[in-house]
């Protein structure tokens, strides 16, 4: 028996979440498996974050006590085998027994995707949220940074799980514009339920001038939910990557690995 974590990526359109329930489809579900089906064994694979219904992860972490022979590698390339379509295990690391892969973690970055294209993308919709309008990136950008600290973000996360504190800290928020598409990058060392989207939400509303710039920052004062813009939707959302401690995930992995005396560039 031996702990081991994983970095996995999933398209959150496929799932209804990253947590079992009953009757639905899941990520944690589905993980579990695969195991199930490679090792005979009955495990409880736990996340670092519990994405919602349609999210998507480009660098979740997840890490589980496993009984097997395989090394990291040939486990890794097992249970992408047995795993089910829309995710994609990326790495296996045998790691300390004692490593928890949700309360070890120091920080989250996220990535929220906004089309702004005149028209819908013909393809992969449920990967970007679509807003059929030039956005003011500025007003967005002078909004954005009234979030970045240590605040109250009561205003903008709507009932989820009891959470001890409303505080957070958002160590940075960063826009990147391209012709047609507007994203932002946000990392925190947590966030409240559906805190990323209503931001989201609140920021578009600032870029179609449905809200000004000082918006956020009465948001943050008041703690009012009604303070802020609405919840954007789950499909422009990313689990980006997961920031410990202790490195993880060391090196490259096998197949990115050059073979000894080869030329490089």
């Amino acid at each position: 028996m031996r702990n081991v974590r994983m970095r996995l990526a999933y398209d959150g359109s496929k799932f209804f979440g990253w947590q079992r329930q009953d009757g639905f489809a899941s990520v944690q579900q589905a993980l579990e498996e695969a195991f199930l089906s490679l090792t005979g064994e009955v495990v409880t694979v736990h996340g670092a974050g519990r994405t919602d219904t349609g999210v998507h992860a480009l660098g979740q972490v997840a890490h589980v006590h496993v009984d097997t022979r395989l090394d990291d590698d040939r486990l890794c390339h097992a249970l992408n085998a047995h795993a089910c379509d829309g995710i994609v295990v990326e790495r296996v690391e045998t790691c300390r027994d004692d490593f928890h892969a949700r309360f070890d973690a120091r920080s989250k970055r996220y990535l929220y995707r906004i089309s702004t294209g005149r028209f819908r993308p013909p393809f992969a919709r449920a990967l970007t949220h679509w807003v059929p309008q030039p956005l003011d990136v500025g007003a967005m950008r002078r909004a954005a940074r009234s979030l970045v600290g240590r605040h109250d973000f009561r205003a903008f996360g709507n009932t989820g799980s009891p959470r001890a504190s409303t505080e957070r800290e958002v160590h940075d928020l960063r826009f990147i514009a391209r012709k047609g598409s507007l994203s932002f990058v946000i990392q925190a060392d947590g966030f409240l339920y559906n805190m990323v989207r209503t931001i989201a939400g609140t920021l578009i509303e600032v870029g179609r001038g449905k809200l000004d710039a000082g918006s956020v920052e009465r948001a943050l004062a008041s703690g009012e939910r009604t303070a802020a813009g609405p919840t954007a939707p789950p499909e422009g959302l990313y689990l980006l990557s997961v920031q410990y401690a202790e490195a993880i995930f060391r090196g490259a992995a096998p197949r990115e690995r050059q073979p000894a005396g080869s030329a490089s560039g």
